[in-house]
């Protein structure tokens, strides 16, 4: 009886393990998931959107509601809600997909934006500043063109810009020596070679004065309007770049403090009243 008892002892222990075991296993399935599709922590690395988010803010951002992307492949998922101005949305930089930025959404597709004298003016109507945005610097005077700015060959700056319309997926735009830097990089990321002929351009070889849009695309700011690498310096953000909306703030420090050689002082600088703060 001793033996039997120990026998069932043993694999009772045995059964528990492999239900742990498999629990923890589908734990991390559900969590993969979860994070693939629907929701995904997010860092702010730089202070481009102070003082609405901080560097050192960690974030929730919803990755369902605008569509979440299948890994390693262009396909996406229904989306839930449309973007709309105002939201900060996390996106794939164009230049690098590699990396994710934050801004803010200030124009939808086919939008006319203009900036004068620092004021956002989208659709003829001028757009309220967010309740937190700033502006560091001097304003730069109307006519001053500043060569990092988008489209090149522009007398846009960071103060005044435009007017342009925010591309839509059907618009037929023209190509010109004077509007193809607008959207050579559009043309491009939609798959096709872009290239000039004397005065003329050339879509994957051959002669073309217009083109059809194939995507929607949107315009994104900084709320730190002077200290943000944004839609102004690196043109439109097409719709199949965006990964997600801004939820909340779960988690707030320091980030120029260093955690292993100042352990004390890192955990100080928790922002506590940031926890649980709502990001719009």
């Amino acid at each position: 009886m001793k033996q039997n008892s120990t026998k069932a002892k043993g694999s009772n222990q045995k059964s528990q393990s492999r239900e742990w075991f498999e629990a923890l296993i589908i734990a991390a399935l559900v969590a993969t998931i979860l994070r693939m599709f629907v929701i995904e922590s997010y860092r702010i690395p730089t202070g481009s959107m102070e003082k609405t988010l901080l560097a050192g803010d960690f974030l929730f951002v919803n990755k369902f509601v605008y569509g979440a992307r299948v890994p390693f492949t262009d396909i996406r998922f229904p989306k839930v809600d449309d973007v709309e101005r105002g939201d900060i949305i996390v996106f794939k930089f164009p230049r690098d997909r590699s990396l994710n930025y934050i801004k803010r959404c200030v124009a939808l597709p086919g939008d006319n934006l203009e900036i004068k004298e620092q004021q956002l003016i989208v659709n003829g109507e001028p757009s309220p500043l967010p309740p937190h945005a700033q502006f560091l610097g001097a304003a730069m005077p109307p006519g001053v063109p500043d060569y990092q700015i988008f489209p090149a060959m522009s007398d846009f700056n960071k103060d005044n810009y435009g007017p342009i319309r925010i591309p839509q997926k059907g618009d037929v735009v023209e190509l010109t020596m004077r509007t193809i830097p607008l959207y050579h990089d559009l043309i491009a990321g939609e798959g096709h070679t872009v290239t000039l002929s004397g005065n003329r351009v050339l879509i994957d070889g051959a002669f073309a004065d217009q083109y059809t849009v194939q995507k929607n695309y949107y315009f994104a700011m900084g709320d730190n309007r002077d200290n943000s690498l944004d839609s102004r310096y690196w043109g439109f953000l097409p719709e199949s770049d965006l990964v997600g909306e801004a939820m909340m703030v779960y988690w707030s420090w320091d980030p120029d403090l260093p955690l292993v050689f100042d352990p004390v002082e890192k955990i100080a600088s928790i922002r506590w009243d940031r926890i649980g703060l709502g990001v719009h």
